[in-house]
């Protein structure tokens, strides 16, 4: 390790070289007692009184070298000789009672400093320091705060000792935690004595409920709101702490407590960015706010309770406007009601309330029901009316549809999960609202009828369209949305059809595929493939096709055949008998030199669909093609049997005739091709990540004398 000593005489660092003495000194100083390490270095300084003297780290946190820690000690890491705990804990004890205020004030800023070492820490608290900064809070005149820097590494350097967890919490006065109050809800004054103050109250609410209450009675609500609108970060966050501690404590939430903390953190939010510490506060918030909804999500309906069966038969008369059923019989009346449940989608129509047993979401999702249908009637009559005249497998059930939407949405805010201690994922959108899961659950609702419709679903396929439903919420989400206008605007606007795209590009992504290398890749293959492609055409076409004739009496029984000569300089055509697959070349008597065909036609361009126009059907028009030549004053015409039949040749033909082909099987065996080639060629690079760029070429070197010289002599 390399050592250094610090000479409290001369107040200088000198390094400890590495003579032979040093070198024996630092192999062998973690073999002989801390003290007698000490004890050798006070002599090698001529100071006397080793045992006033401690080791501590010189770079970083200073922490003091005990017997415990010393094994920690990393090779290379500076040690310097200090004042020994004990020693300087006596000093800063007496330098605080000081009658000189600047000895008092230094001595307090310095213990603040070395508070931080729990060695330290552990000598101070025994000769009563904790108790004796205490009485300076206690004894302190708020009317000179703005300006008592004392009080600030008084406050600190508490803060300081606390965190050990050496002395508890609970043995603190009334008057001093009174007084920490007092710091707090004082208007605007100094920003650091706020700070710590916040701090203190914080750990005072989190180490035992009766500090809590007495923290809750002294500080008010509207004090800490004040401090998370200020333009100061340190405070803000230390307030949202402190609330943070207070609600998940309090157990019971004041419901106007938590539209104030709705309303100001929307405050915060909007003044500019977040902080890592301030994003995780805002996520323990919604946490703990969602979380009040649990004790629903978890509570099955009760088929017995009559509100519970009122709501339901709210839901159902509210749908269908029911006229008044007290005019019909018992079993009129109860066919009716169970016809209605039907068309409403619950699965038990007779019995609707075993729909909403299973937990979660048991009776959130009646919640999230009801607010629908009431808050906005005109959508949930639309949704339930529309689907009620679809055909049965066609209708989007809306009571299934709800409850398991409810569930999804509980998943993605994640109810019911305690708050994370490293999470800082909040969602903004959940500070612009009130209500956010009912809200959440009416514009999700008609997302879910709409890509129901987009996705012409039948009830077989009600999981896909939930799974589908679910990525919308969360890909939407993720964007952070601000509102609940801008949150249903992007929802909706992620579509089906966009949905399908995406999970295309991500898969091309996860394959590496679209990676700049890959597709540099790619263009470099294409040729090669092409090629492939044209061979393969001009081989299709030597083996020839069989095709019909179309007369303009639409008769369809004389039958073809077209071939290409194998050294691809004449095609052969003649007519053939149906029974005839593949008739040799020599039986074509016609024949047409490929140089002198002239060009290639398609649809109706093509001069035998002239002929007939207005009389071929979109078929005929899709597989007709036509060659001209000599001087397009001739021409072949063609109706290929299939559609796969008219890209084979219309590709072979412009290969023939030195043109690029075009046709979509074309493009289709391309993308295949391409696709398996470039799997082919990662397989040696798996798990290994492909650069976005390539690696810098470095520079050439100066010469390229790089022969090594065997004849000279090694030494």
């Amino acid at each position: 390790m390399t050592f250094c000593c610090y000479n409290p005489k001369s107040s200088t660092t000198v390094c400890v070289f590495m003579t032979l003495y040093n070198l024996f000194f630092c192999v062998s100083v973690q073999k002989k007692p801390l003290s007698a390490v000490i004890k050798e270095v006070c002599d090698g300084w001529n100071l006397p009184g080793p045992e006033n003297y401690a080791l501590q780290y010189a770079d970083g946190v200073q922490t003091y070298i005990t017997e415990s820690n010393r094994l920690d000690i990393k090779n290379g890491c500076i040690l310097r000789l200090t004042k020994a705990p004990g020693r300087c804990a006596e000093d800063l004890y007496k330098g605080i009672q000081s009658s000189d205020a600047g000895v008092r004030c230094d001595s307090l800023k310095e213990l603040a400093s070395v508070s931080t070492d729990v060695t330290f820490a552990q000598e101070f608290i025994s000769r009563d320091g904790h108790l004796l900064l205490v009485k300076i809070v206690e004894d302190s005149n708020e009317l000179v705060l703005s300006v008592n820097v004392i009080m600030t590494h008084t406050l600190t350097g508490f803060m300081e000792l606390m965190d050990h967890g050496i002395v508890s919490w609970e043995n603190l006065s009334s008057v001093f935690i009174k007084k920490i109050a007092s710091f707090v809800n004082a208007k605007p004054t100094d920003a650091s004595i706020q700070q710590v103050s916040l701090d203190i109250l914080e750990n005072m609410v989190l180490s035992s409920h009766s500090l809590f209450l007495q923290v809750k009675q002294e500080v008010t609500m509207e004090r800490l709101i004040a401090h998370l609108q200020v333009t100061n970060q340190q405070i803000q966050t230390k307030a949202m702490a402190l609330l943070m501690a207070l609600l998940q404590t309090a157990g019971d939430l004041d419901r106007q407590v938590l539209k104030m903390c709705i309303l100001l953190q929307n405050i915060i939010h909007s003044s500019g960015s977040v902080q890592d510490e301030m994003a995780h506060y805002l996520y323990v918030l919604q946490s703990v706010t969602l979380n009040h909804l649990e004790p629903r999500m978890r509570s099955p309906l009760d088929c017995y309770n009559q509100e519970q069966r009122d709501i339901l038969h709210g839901l159902r008369q509210a749908a269908f406007e029911t006229e008044s059923e007290n005019s019909l019989s018992h079993e009129r009346r109860r066919s009716l009601c169970a016809k209605e449940f039907k068309k409403l989608g619950f699965s038990n129509n007779s019995n609707p309330g075993q729909d909403l047993v299973r937990t979660p979401p048991g009776l959130l999702a009646l919640d999230t029901m009801y607010y629908f249908a009431t808050c906005y009637p005109d959508a949930y009559s639309r949704f339930v009316l529309e689907n009620s005249s679809r055909e049965d497998k066609h209708e989007c059930p809306f009571a299934r549809s709800s409850i398991q939407l409810t569930l999804i949405l509980c998943e993605i805010l994640r109810i019911g999960e305690p708050p994370s201690e490293t999470r800082s994922d909040y969602h903004p959108i959940f500070f612009s609202q009130d209500r956010l899961l009912e809200e959440l659950f009416c514009v999700c609702i008609q997302l879910l009828n709409k890509t129901w419709k987009e996705m012409r679903a039948t009830q077989e396929d009600f999981d896909k369209v939930m799974q589908v439903v679910r990525e919308q919420i969360t890909r939407t989400l993720s964007s952070k949305p601000t509102s609940l206008e801008l949150f249903k605007n992007k929802v909706n606007a992620l579509n089906y059809s966009e949905i399908l795209k995406l999970r295309q590009t991500e898969r091309l992504h996860q394959e590496e595929t679209l990676a700049p290398p890959v597709l540099e890749l790619k263009e470099r293959l294409k040729p090669e493939l092409l090629e492939l492609i044209r061979q393969q055409r001009l081989n299709r076409l030597c083996q020839g096709t069989m095709f019909r004739k179309i007369s303009s009496r639409r008769r369809q029984d004389k039958l073809w055949y077209c071939r290409l000569s194998p050294n691809h300089k004449m095609l052969h055509y003649g007519d053939v008998e149906e029974d005839m697959d593949n008739p040799p070349i020599e039986t074509l008597q016609e024949k047409i030199p490929v140089a002198d065909i002239k060009g290639l036609l398609t649809g109706k361009d093509c001069p035998h669909m002239k002929e007939n126009k207005g009389k071929q059907n979109k078929e005929v028009l899709d597989l007709a093609f036509s060659i001209t030549y000599d001087v397009e004053e001739y021409s072949l015409n063609f109706i290929a049997p299939s559609r796969t039949d008219f890209c084979l040749w219309t590709d072979g033909l412009s290969v023939l005739l030195g043109r690029d082909m075009s046709s979509e099987s074309m493009r289709s065996e391309l993308e295949i091709l391409l696709s398996m080639e470039i799997k082919l060629r990662l397989l040696d690079l798996e798990n290994v990540p492909i650069p976005e760029s390539a690696p810098v070429v470095p520079k050439p070197p100066s010469n390229y004398n790089f022969c090594y010289d065997f004849s000279q002599t090694e030494q």
